[in-house]
């Protein structure tokens, strides 16, 4: 039998459609009793709540002067300021699985500003990030209709789908009304305001994207599959619109040549009077055509030295040592006040041999000493199959302060082994002498043995200041690397360790327990894939009560039994520290937990739950790297 609707629910209803249909002024709503108001914003959709949150009347109740004259102005006072959480709510509700995987990325980020200004959950404006995803949301429908060959027409009067119409609170019947709320053109114009990164297939870029869009204050821009003159234009067009505001620009599986190049950054180079917020530029999986530097046309160039540029990136877009080598000599000799550079996933061995820098010339040698690179903090050369010959070449620049702040350098996934290796450790022999810029190395998949890995973290512990991260996983290194392991976490300022997939096994764990200094000041440790089975757990029992700082765990892959669960729950119920989460995903044993074992559901932080266990035998698949 059907439930019979409540009078308040047919009150909140009629008053619902009356805010999203109608033309009446909303402020009568606001004098509703205090009960009934909040219980009406609580249940609206959330096109009415965007039309009353942006009725006229809401100024009076933003306002920054002390309110005195009544109660009830105060009452709205404090309604307007419980919309943000309302907001969220709605967010969490359409889009569970957050936001990361909703909105564009704002392209190499701005590493810097984000670390120095983080924004809380309650700093958040969840307004503006629903109606930015439902944005994204509306373009993306839009691109997949456009890309059909029988498409023909304008993209403002593509129709969006009935189930995002009935997500923000519109019903399929709505043709009753003479506003055609089902057009992307009423979406973009209506809520395009919110938007302040967005992503766009080449069928968008087009000279309409810019009238749609024309009220947006963009901020990063993501272009995909651009490829022909006319999706350069309609990109240029749109990143011109948005100068003053625009500060990210990526291109991804793109085909751009040197004169494309040259006239997208001729958009980004503003007059010298001009303050010029522009900071990231990023190509990814895309080709460049005609790569060497012979070909490069000044503009491009010339956007490469401009001081605000403050992260670069190329990856996997088959470059080749010679274009690599142009860029950075062309950095070298620049002035920018360049903060991370990726040259990655390429085939750029030797690219370094050739760069100014090395020319037998004081002169020139002093002039770009107080130049090149000074500003640059991270460096990753990851997958570019760099050899040891390269690594000595990189050892020059580093050992001459060339890069004398560069604090992250990221060199995995390239095969120089152990030789390449002991360059880098006679660098650091070299540096233990001074003070030491870098904080953070990555050397995952390099073809590293123990006895290279072995020295590496005997000549890092007494570097000053030591590093604050360091990854070493997915080299074949066996359970010998636990002593000189545990040795270097005796080091002070280590935080990050990221062994992963070293082969340590149940001796290896057994082994790194013995030798660990009594306490630790570890925030983030990822050992998976090691296959240590029971010995894992005891680890992890062990470290949960020696490691007050410790704040994620990732043990997952690690054949860890079930009947290991019990000690590990023990350990937390003890623990008074700071771990937020322990990852357990992988280990088929614990998929049916025994009964004792259960407990781990029961701990939480944060409101989350801290142990992260498999949730299906399909998921919990073990792990196995042998062919």
């Amino acid at each position: 039998m059907e439930e019979v609707p409540s009078l308040l629910s047919l009150c909140a209803k009629a008053i619902t459609e009356e805010i999203i249909y109608g033309d009446h002024d909303l402020e009568d709503i606001f004098e509703l009793p205090s009960d009934l108001f909040e219980h009406l914003v609580m249940h609206l959709p959330p096109v009415a709540l965007h039309k009353l949150t942006a009725d006229s009347s809401l100024k009076h109740f933003s306002s920054r002067q002390p309110v005195t004259n009544s109660d009830m102005d105060r009452r709205k006072r404090g309604r307007f300021g419980d919309f943000n959480a309302v907001w969220k709510t709605l967010f969490e509700s359409r889009w569970p699985q957050g936001s990361r995987k909703v909105l564009p990325r704002n392209g190499v980020a701005m590493m810097a500003r984000d670390a120095k200004h983080k924004l809380t959950i309650e700093d958040a404006n969840w307004q503006q990030k629903y109606w930015e995803a439902h944005i994204q949301n509306c373009l993306d429908e839009a691109a997949e209709t456009a890309l059909l060959l029988s498409f023909s027409g304008d993209l403002g009067d593509i129709a969006i789908s009935e189930s995002v119409m009935k997500a923000i609170g519109f019903k399929s019947d709505i043709g009753r009304t003479s506003l055609n709320y089902s057009k992307l053109s009423y979406h973009c114009l209506q809520f395009g305001c919110y938007a302040s990164c967005v992503r766009l297939q080449n069928v968008l870029c087009v000279s309409e994207i810019g009238d749609l869009l024309k009220d947006s204050k963009l901020h990063g821009l993501v272009f995909r599959s651009v490829k022909s003159k006319s999706h350069v234009d309609g990109a240029c067009q749109l990143i011109k619109q948005n100068i003053q505001t625009l500060q990210s620009l990526e291109f991804i599986h793109c085909k751009l040549s040197p004169s494309t190049l040259s006239k997208i950054c001729s958009c980004l180079c503003t007059k010298k009077s001009e303050k010029f917020k522009f900071q990231c530029f990023s190509i990814k999986s895309s080709s460049i055509l005609e790569s060497d530097a012979a070909s490069m046309p000044s503009g491009f160039l010339s956007f490469l030295t401009e001081r605000s540029l403050h992260a670069l990136t190329f990856s996997d877009n088959h470059i080749g040592p010679d274009f690599a080598q142009m860029i950075f000599n062309t950095l070298v000799g620049a002035s920018a006040d360049l903060f991370a550079l990726e040259l990655s996933e390429s085939n750029i061995s030797g690219w370094l041999t050739k760069t100014n820098w090395k020319i037998p010339s004081c002169q020139l040698l002093s002039l770009e000493r107080t130049k090149c690179l000074k500003s640059l903090h991270v460096l990753n050369l990851r997958g570019d199959n760099l050899n040891k010959d390269d690594i000595e070449d990189l050892k020059f620049a580093l050992v001459h302060d060339y890069m004398p702040n560069l604090q992250s350098l990221d060199l995995s996934d390239n095969p120089f082994e152990d030789d390449g290796i002991r360059i880098l450790i006679s660098y650091f022999t070299e540096a233990s002498e001074k003070a030491s810029s870098l904080r953070e190395l990555k050397l995952e998949n390099c073809d590293l043995s123990y006895k290279g890995v072995a020295e590496l973290l005997g000549t890092l512990s007494s570097l000053r200041p030591s590093l604050y991260a360091l990854s070493v996983a997915g080299n074949e290194l066996g359970s010998h690397v636990a002593g000189s392991l545990a040795k270097f976490l005796t080091t002070p300022s280590v935080r990050v360790l990221n062994i992963e997939d070293i082969g340590l096994g149940p001796s290896g764990f057994r082994l790194l327990g013995k030798e660990m200094p009594e306490v630790i000041r570890l925030v983030e440790l990822n050992m998976s894939k090691n296959r240590g089975g029971m010995e894992t757990a005891k680890f992890i029992s062990w470290l949960v009560s020696h490691a007050p700082e410790l704040v994620a765990v990732n043990a997952g892959y690690n054949f860890i039994p079930a009947e290991s669960l019990e000690a590990i729950s023990h350990a937390l119920k003890l623990s008074k520290g700071k771990l937020e989460q322990l990852d357990l995903t992988g280990n088929t044993g614990c998929y049916q937990l025994p009964p004792h074992a259960s407990r781990l559901l029961e701990f939480h932080k944060n409101g989350r739950p801290i142990v992260i266990l498999p949730s299906s035998p399909n998921t919990a698949a073990p792990y196995d790297d042998d062919p």
